[in-house]
């Protein structure tokens, strides 16, 4: 048996000529003697079968010089793992890297036992301070891991930060007046300045998230501005897939991953202060799609006197917040405005002689001397574990960035009726509703009722812009629709209402200030409800309906959101159409 030749040995050996004689069968020199799709389809299976042999030969050697081995096959190698070997030194050392995460990374090579891998490892492990292994790979593997150096932007990057300049946001601010405008600016412009123009056209614009869409006939490029996305730009097809691959550069995402959704950040570099860039890709029928978040960082606080409260429920906010222990939540569809309020709380309440820890998904914003801790599901830190993590760091405040489930919950109940101030938020309609949901979560109400201190309920509506807001005369139907708002107002608000002369405003949109959309910034409306004895003994006997507490919240003085926004309106701040928007 031992003498049998090997399949490489058979594959490498040529086919001996055929013998003239009794038997032979001549054939016109112009017929094949072998069907050649058959022959094409027995040389592909056994290129495969050289393969796995070889793949065997590669884990027998690691075997035999101690090393472990790994198959890249089908391995997803991140863009990041490729730059930390220059595609030149790969070919010269037989390595590559194919992962890299955190204090980690692995080398793939053919021979541990060349001196410049030694070399090479070490290099990488002292500049960047990571621990490192060496794995076995086949030539295979390493072929297919030198492919990848060529799907990389010709761009190179020596970082992460993408330093947009003062020049080029000043020539980005100066050209552009509305939307329109950008189309002309970015048409011809190569990849790289495509990427620039468009987040220093969104740095500019103050815009929230870009979002690049492939559909069947073109690329769009939309902003959201003030909650609201605007069509404001079209990419050429043939520059969409440059385009995704410069993002993914940034964002240290997978290269060639394209069949699955993909999360990663990048930072801009500008005087103003950091701009971190949240993205998101994701797989459609078209192509993959881009979605950007910009989140400024040079907020220095957020001032809770400035999110738009009326002084009765900022009054009632303050008092509740300056308690030692219990919980304030906040309620409201994503996008409300929900976390912004809870870091402006935080930004009060933060005094050198409080610890406060957050648990986020992600991280939004960095505030000085408060601890910030990100969920990570991957590695099976979650809010409820990582809760009682950070409750074992003696802190005075939590924030849990969204209760999302019962575990969770009883924690956060737990610790706000053993000393600590609580804050989190809620995916619900109103305040009243975050009650029933909690009791839905399987809360015990006789644990809710004394750990609840306050719940907000919160939207968020853009502001007229002031350049260009003019009066607007109200149709019947929404005149009879605010005077039954009206009438449902407690004394005071309705007093304050009746006594003026009501009016209320339109914007046509102007160039000089809003880019022609007649809003600009935003505002909240909201409703404070304050958990007192009465609503405290309902929660304890279970009367959670969600009605009837709004009910007895509003007898004893509450505003609602619609009615808070009525009030804006009726003060030139938003318009009519924008309360009923976000409200109904």
């Amino acid at each position: 048996m031992s003498d049998l030749p090997s399949i490489s040995d058979l594959m490498k050996k040529k086919p001996a000529a055929s013998a003239a004689g009794v038997g032979a069968v001549k054939k016109d020199k112009d017929e094949p003697l072998v069907d050649q799709s058959v022959t094409g389809k027995f040389a592909k299976k056994m290129e495969k079968i050289g393969e796995k042999e070889r793949e065997v030969q590669a884990k027998r050697f690691a075997s035999k010089i101690g090393v472990p081995h790994i198959d890249l096959e089908k391995f997803p190698v991140s863009q990041n793992a490729l730059r930390m070997v220059q595609e030149e030194e790969a070919r010269s050392t037989g390595a590559v890297c194919f992962y890299v995460e955190g204090e980690q990374f692995r080398l793939g090579v053919l021979d541990p036992q060349k001196p410049e891998v030694k070399q090479l490892f070490d290099r990488i492990a002292q500049e960047n301070n990571k621990n490192g292994a060496i794995y076995v790979i086949s030539k295979h593997s390493f072929d297919k891991v030198i492919k990848l150096y060529a799907t990389l932007p010709t761009v190179q990057v020596v970082s992460k930060d993408v330093k947009i300049s003062a020049e080029d946001l000043e020539q980005v601010g100066g050209d552009i007046t509305d939307f329109e405008s950008l189309q002309k600016l970015i048409d011809g412009k190569s990849t790289t300045d495509l990427v620039t123009y468009i987040m220093g056209a969104s740095v500019k614009m103050g815009v929230s998230d870009v979002h690049v869409e492939a559909e069947e006939g073109q690329i769009v490029v939309r902003f959201r501005v003030d909650g609201i996305l605007h069509d404001v730009a079209n990419i050429p097809k043939e520059s969409f897939k440059k385009l995704v691959s410069r993002v993914k550069l940034l964002a240290s995402l997978k290269l060639n991953i394209t069949d699955k959704p993909q999360d990663g950040r990048f930072t801009i570099k500008i005087k103003e202060g950091d701009v971190d860039i949240r993205v998101s890709t994701m797989p459609t029928v078209y192509g993959e799609s881009i979605v950007m978040r910009l989140l400024r960082q040079n907020r220095k606080g957020i001032s809770l006197d400035s999110l738009g409260f009326r002084e009765s429920a900022y009054n009632i906010l303050v008092n509740q917040i300056k308690r030692p222990n219990g919980m304030v939540i906040t309620t409201g569809p994503t996008g409300s405005g929900k976390t912004t309020t809870l870091y402006a709380v935080m930004f009060m309440l933060n005094n050198p002689d409080v610890k406060i820890i957050t648990l986020e998904d992600p991280v939004e914003y960095r505030m000085e001397g408060i601890n910030q801790s990100q969920i990570d599901k991957s590695k099976d830190y979650t809010f409820a574990k990582g809760l009682k993590s950070i409750l074992r760091q003696d802190p005075d405040i939590c924030m849990v960035g969204e209760i999302r489930d019962l575990e969770t919950a009883e924690i956060a109940i737990q610790a706000s009726l053993t000393g600590h101030l609580m804050l989190s938020t809620l995916h619900t309609n109103s305040a009243a509703g975050a009650i029933a949901r909690f009791v839905s979560m399987g809360v015990k109400p006789f644990l809710l009722a004394p750990a609840l201190n306050v719940v907000l309920g919160q939207r968020l509506v853009r502001k007229l812009c002031e350049k260009c807001k003019e009066s607007h005369t109200l149709s019947p139907e929404e005149q009879e629709k605010v005077n039954q708002i009206i009438e449902g107002m407690p004394e005071k608000e309705k007093e304050e209402v009746k006594g003026a002369e009501i009016k209320f405003y339109k914007s046509k949109g102007c160039k000089e200030e809003c880019n022609g959309l007649g809003y600009k910034g935003r505002v909240g409306v909201y409703e404070v409800l304050q958990i007192d004895k009465e609503i405290e003994g309902m929660i304890q006997e279970g009367k959670v309906s969600e009605s009837d507490i709004q009910q007895v919240a509003i007898s004893k003085g509450m505003t609602t959101m619609v009615q808070d926004g009525i009030l804006k309106a009726v003060k030139g701040i938003t318009s009519l159409e924008e309360v009923f928007r976000v409200s109904e």
